[in-house]
């Protein structure tokens, strides 16, 4: 089969090379996939340079999260198990973590459902207790997990700021249905965060940038609001003034997902069915800004990479005559 390959770490672009190995095995408790669409997050950039939280031995397969196909037809979604990434026509995946495709999504909207609205559910409900007709201010609202989180902040009901960088994007997070959007190059971000709220500040804040604006987030947060660490996208990881808090009234939260898969995959599953009803009523779409061959998926990770993208990119996959072996 073809799949893409990391031998050593760097750039996406230069170190993932496309390559024919042999199909993956499953093990004990593995399902054995045929990958429909793979969704790229911005852990697969990190996954490439080695500062990912795992690290996968070399040589190893990028894409984290995928819709595919059961041996007997049947259309899920999986995150599949490391190093057989999602960047290839099969993956294994953990029997019990694989999940129904959604019917009202097709494979490359699919493929950009779990991690990223995962994520935002349980930041925004499970961590932050996000209530309707409170203020959400989302950084990074154009891009793949910004979006999921201002879709799914609508749908609670929530008056969404959305932050971006640049025109083209805030003309996205408009699109999306953000009630104000916020452009970091052009606008006080405090200053436009607290003219929108009347001098409150945002009751939640989901940042998965970090650096800037974390710090900016600090200083626009509500009396008893709640910052929802997701990421830190900038590179920079902020170490926040707890004398602050303390002052403000205001909480900082963590919120890693792959603890609620590995700890509590009851919740996980639960999840999905809400999502899944989320998708059948419309109020939940995930933003595909581009549907890449598969022989541009090494650029297509590049480009998650340096940050200029919006939306999702998904992979589609290789032709199969005469690859698999």
């Amino acid at each position: 089969m073809q799949a893409w390959r990391v031998h050593r770490n760097g750039e996406p672009g230069e170190v993932m090379r496309r390559e024919e190995v042999d199909r993956p095995t499953p093990g004990d408790g593995q399902v054995l996939l045929k990958v429909r669409a793979a969704n790229i997050n911005f852990p697969d950039a990190l996954l490439c340079r080695g500062h990912y939280q795992v690290r996968p031995p070399l040589p190893f397969t990028p894409g984290v999260e995928i819709c595919g196909e059961t041996e007997d037809g049947r259309r899920v979604i999986a995150t599949p198990s490391l190093p057989y990434g999602g960047l290839a026509e099969y993956v294994v995946a953990g029997e019990a973590a694989v999940l129904p495709a959604p019917d009202a999504l097709d494979d490359a909207e699919a493929a950009a459902l779990h991690i990223g609205y995962q994520t935002g559910w349980f930041g925004l409900h499970r961590r932050a207790a996000l209530q309707q007709g409170e203020t959400l201010l989302v950084h990074a609202a154009a891009g793949g997990v910004g979006s999921a989180a201002v879709q799914l902040g609508k749908a609670a009901g929530a008056k969404v700021v959305g932050v971006v960088g640049g025109a083209e994007k805030a003309a996205v997070a408009r699109a999306l249905g953000c009630d104000a959007v916020i452009d970091r190059h052009a606008d006080d971000i405090v200053a436009a965060v607290k003219e929108f709220t009347g001098g409150r500040g945002a009751d939640v804040v989901y940042d998965p940038v970090g650096g800037d604006a974390y710090a900016k987030s600090a200083k626009c947060v509500a009396f008893e609001g709640r910052i929802v660490v997701v990421g830190f996208a900038s590179g920079d990881i902020p170490a926040p003034a707890l004398n602050h808090a303390l002052v403000k009234n205001y909480s900082i939260m963590g919120l890693h997902w792959g603890l609620y898969d590995r700890k509590d995959p009851g919740a996980v599953r639960r999840c999905h069915e809400t999502l899944t009803g989320y998708a059948a009523k419309g109020l939940i779409k995930p933003l595909v800004s581009d549907r890449v061959a598969f022989e541009d998926a090494a650029a297509a990770v590049q480009r998650v990479a340096d940050g200029t993208t919006t939306g999702r990119l998904v992979v589609l996959p290789a032709p199969t005559e005469g690859t698999a072996r």
